[in-house]
């Protein structure tokens, strides 16, 4: 029987989709981080289970092929838990990892096709949200919480971010310090700064600060305001939001303008897109453009489509298939995102396109004011669902196919919900086509994938 903090040799058999090692000792898994496929490795047992263990290497006795030297300076985070692997074996341990989800959903034979990539690896990210709290000396500590903790491992300068994220936060830190900013602290609910959140457009270059506040004002934000334009950042939106809640959720739901606009643009899929702060985007652009691509290949789109964007955050999906359709139906729980695809829609000269303020949930009752506004029955043929990591709720999926849409294209961040949906799909009379994952995250654990489901 395994037990807590003992160490044991282990030989690892494979990586699963999460980056941990998978070893077996008397019959027993073991999940074991920092270990590659083909090592063997001396790991502590840091946590037993009746049908698992966790376990950290201590010490790499036998190194594998796939092993490379993580160029990432900071420890501990437990963010690219595939740094030390070569890229070529980050993707096919994402592959495998797809595959199990559906083996795991009771889908057999589903077809998993190798992961799509642009090749870039490191500052990808146009999003980040940087945990603040404070070191013993009373200075900040700026960067991310360690795995499974809310620990906060010092990381200003991540090589997934842009440069420009670090050079950000440096000058944010030293004016906490000098000006002696109060840090929020999670056990006494005392404290005013949370988070950092930075958003930059890609294209555009302009750069969203938000500070996560447990108040509604910062003393002094005016010189913070001047040193960041003084250092050549290209600020373009700088914001409070506050948040007095006892949660894990970053943004709250109130916003105080500093700064500049409340929203920043970038360009995708040729869509120029204005972006609040709280709006679904995804974080890499490049990327990003590779999976809508796919995405609207399997829908093969027709002039006399109908097209339904569920979960459509500032309509970037759907206004990047407006051209090929004859109308877009967009919707989206985000008041602030709501407002930005209706303004995206306009300024790129997409006239074909309605967004509507609602849970997905709320189908049945956007369908009739989209036939009372048009004096006509709306039909969607072609369904675009692109939920958060959580999936679609069963009640959702079973209306859309009362819609009997010709083609369900699913993108999905979870793999595991993907496949859990897709098998309730397929139940509702939907086949299921080739799974292609996308590699939106390199060197972390997640995976993009998208796949089209069509009627029987």
């Amino acid at each position: 029987m395994l037990k807590k903090n003992t160490t044991l040799t282990l030989t690892i058999t494979e990586n699963n989709h999460l980056g941990f090692g998978v070893a077996r000792h008397e019959g027993q898994i073991v999940f074991v981080s920092d270990a590659l496929e083909g090592e063997t490795v001396a790991a502590k047992i840091l946590k037993v289970t009746k049908s698992y263990a966790v376990a950290k290497t201590e010490q790499i006795l036998v190194s594998s092929p796939y092993r490379q030297k993580d160029p990432c300076p900071q420890k501990g985070c437990g963010g690219c838990v595939l740094g030390s692997v070569s890229y070529e074996r980050e993707l096919e341990i994402k592959k495998k990892g797809v595959e199990a989800s559906f083996l795991r959903a009771g889908m057999k034979g589903v077809v998993v096709d190798d992961v799509r990539t642009t090749q870039k690896v490191y500052h990808y990210r146009n999003k980040a949200q940087y945990p603040v709290s404070q070191n013993p000396d009373g200075t900040c500590r700026i960067g991310f919480f360690a795995a499974h903790s809310h620990r906060v491992v010092e990381a200003r300068h991540c090589l997934l971010q842009p440069e420009v994220f670090g050079e950000i936060v440096d000058i944010v830190g030293a004016f906490i310090d000098e000006y002696k900013i109060s840090i929020y602290h999670e056990d006494t609910g005392k404290g005013l700064l949370r988070h950092i959140y930075l958003r930059r457009g890609e294209v555009t270059g302009e750069i969203m600060l938000v500070l996560v506040v447990c108040g509604n004002c910062l003393p002094h934000h005016d010189v913070l305001t001047k040193r960041l334009l003084d250092a050549g950042i290209p600020l373009v939106s700088f914001s409070l939001c506050e948040n007095r809640e006892d949660t894990n959720v970053v943004l709250g739901d109130t916003y105080h303008l500093l700064w500049g606009k409340p929203y920043i643009h970038d360009v995708l899929c040729g869509v120029r897109l204005k972006l609040s702060a709280p709006a679904f985007y995804q974080v890499n652009h490049d990327a990003t453009e590779l999976l809508y691509g796919l995405a609207a290949d399997m829908a093969d789109l027709k002039e006399t489509d109908t097209l339904l964007d569920l979960y459509c955050g500032v309509g970037s999906i759907g206004l990047s298939m407006a051209s090929r359709v004859k109308e877009v139906i967009g919707v989206e729980i985000v008041p602030s995102a709501v407002d930005c695809a209706r303004e995206n829609a306009l300024s790129s000269g997409i006239h074909n396109a309605t967004f509507y303020c609602t849970d997905a949930a709320n189908i049945p009752t956007v369908l009739k004011e989209a036939e009372a506004e048009r004096g006509e029955v709306v039909t969607p043929n072609v369904v675009i669902l692109d939920p958060p990591r959580k999936g679609c709720d069963a009640q959702l999926l079973h209306f859309v196919s009362t819609l009997s849409p010709a083609k369900i294209v699913y993108i999905s961040c979870n793999p595991d919900t993907l496949a859990r949906d897709a098998a309730l799909l397929t139940s509702l009379g939907y086949h299921l086509g080739t799974v292609v994952p996308v590699n939106l995250f390199p060197r972390t654990s997640h995976v993009e994938s998208v796949v089209c489901l069509t009627r029987k």
